[in-house]
């Protein structure tokens, strides 16, 4: 798991990372292995039509440990800092 996520200006969650990944923001998207993919496929999809650099991880509950949440996540995404 990299741990950039850990340091870096990042968001979590599906919304939230489609959201960046629309508006540009998104430097790299991280997809647990697990997650439903009706909620991460149109997340990839975009992210492989904007070029978006795409991260598979073990888990959902290992995305949200590198994410220093407490529940797992489905995706997250490290975002340009502003």
């Amino acid at each position: 798991m990299p741990d950039r996520l850990k340091t870096a200006k990042r968001i979590v969650g599906a919304k939230q990372t489609l959201k960046a990944v629309q508006g540009g923001q998104a430097k790299e998207v991280f997809v647990a292995r697990d997650a439903d993919g009706r909620v991460v496929q149109p997340i990839v999809d975009l992210c492989i039509r904007n070029g978006v650099r795409i991260t598979e991880v073990d888990s959902m509950a290992e995305l949200g440990k590198a994410c220093s949440i407490e529940v797992g996540a489905a995706v997250a995404a490290i975002i340009e800092e502003n």
